[in-house]
């Protein structure tokens, strides 16, 4: 048995590794995803090895990540609960994905993942596996009840560790858990499980790590302009750049702003409700400014459809169903949509806040004449309208009269 595990080197992976590798008398391959985690790599493989992993591998995914799940989701406008900007929900499926592919490419038979039997990521990994290797065994230890009566709490776990010399660096339990990538950072758990809890406070701000306190912002704001083609952003002031490198460059701008923090109370898959609280400065900049260049680039009419399609589109990403037929059927016609979203948006960056400060393009559909006040002669005629509203209003005033009738 050879089982491909995704592992992150905290102390539930250290600790599954071992477990893995004793239950089931078999061979452990350890697998990260580089998906912008950056310093939190650093030492996985010797870490792994000297946990019991037989071999370990770290894939570089960045470029991956920005331009075939970000970016097509970010052309989507979705936000799930209109909030969540779905920096965890998006990377699971690629992360996923990598790891069937290493399981084909070293002959593993069975994928294991450490996440709990109480969160979303079990599902995104699970259902991943089902669209891409429904061969594949999988082992999910904490659905498991010996695994949870042999691991009751952390200082068990941490009393395994000692006992068989598995190298982790956890004495007590944090105060919250963390999960970054290049897209976000999300925290959640211990004292994030307090729905009134503040952790804006000078005695908890140091929590966040991409982003500086609103209030701690500068007192000048910064001016920037994003480049868009077809609905992607390709150029920050001036610079064309990878969708990696938008996102990196827009992370910085933002976070010295103190934007794209979001504190929220999620409904979760599995049924209940769980508070979260997240950094996304580039995602916010970048979800903003591609709003603004959809609002002078696209019709109405597709707008709407499209608008009235992103509830849905973010509840399949944040349910885990990445790889449905039904996504991809909806960004089949996302994709349609952005032909022609194209041009420049100028934003400004204060404490916290993204301001508009102009869009243009060379396929604008803003036409000054007929959008003038001034009576500019133009291909709007206001005779028109009085025809127009008449019709519109013809289903009311039968309405109105049939009730009139009822008394």
């Amino acid at each position: 048995m050879k089982i491909v595990l995704a592992y992150s080197g905290g102390l539930d992976t250290s600790v599954i590794v071992r477990w893995l590798k004793d239950h089931y008398q078999a061979d452990v391959v350890t697998f990260a995803a580089d998906i912008g985690q950056e310093e939190e790599l650093d030492g996985l493989e010797d870490k792994a090895l000297r946990t019991g992993a037989c071999e370990h591998h770290t894939l570089d995914l960045v470029d991956e990540f920005a331009r075939d799940y970000i970016y097509p989701m970010m052309r989507a406008s979705a936000v799930y609960e209109s909030q969540y900007l779905l920096g965890t929900s998006i990377a699971r499926p690629l992360i996923a994905k990598a790891q069937v592919e290493l399981a084909r490419k070293v002959g593993g038979d069975t994928v294991a993942h450490g996440a709990t039997g109480k969160g979303n990521d079990q599902c995104r990994f699970e259902l991943t596996y089902a669209a891409l290797a429904p061969d594949l065994r999988i082992v999910a230890p904490w659905k498991m009840k010996v695994f949870r009566d042999a691991f009751p709490g952390r200082s068990e776990m941490i009393a395994y560790c000692r006992e068989h010399d598995i190298p982790v660096e956890a004495t007590a339990k944090k105060p919250y858990s963390m999960d970054r990538n290049l897209l976000h950072i999300s925290y959640e758990a211990g004292i994030l499980e307090d729905p009134w809890f503040d952790p804006t406070t000078p005695e908890n701000k140091d929590m966040f790590k991409l982003s500086i306190a609103p209030e701690d912002a500068p007192d000048q704001p910064e001016y920037v302009e994003l480049e868009f083609e077809d609905g992607d952003c390709v150029a920050v002031n001036g610079e064309r750049l990878s969708p990696a490198g938008v996102l990196r460059r827009l992370n910085r701008l933002g976070g010295a702003h103190g934007i794209g923090r979001v504190d929220l109370v999620e409904n979760r898959f599995v049924g209940m409700k769980s508070r979260g609280v997240y950094e996304t400065p580039g995602g916010t900049i970048l979800l903003h400014a591609h709003r603004q260049i959809e609002s002078l680039t696209l019709d109405r009419d597709l707008q709407h459809l499209r608008d009235s399609l992103i509830p849905k589109y973010a509840e399949l990403v944040y349910y885990g169903f990445w790889f449905a037929p039904e996504r991809e059927a909806l960004q089949a016609l996302v994709d349609k949509s952005q032909e022609g979203v194209t041009g420049t948006v100028r934003l400004k960056l204060y404490k916290g806040n993204v301001i508009t400060c102009g869009r243009k393009s060379p396929y604008s559909l803003y036409d000054d004449k007929i959008a003038s006040m001034e009576g500019v002669a133009s291909a709007y005629d206001q005779d028109d309208a009085a025809g127009f509203i008449r019709l519109q209003g013809l289903r009311l005033r039968a309405l109105h009269a049939a009730r009139s009738r009822r008394g």
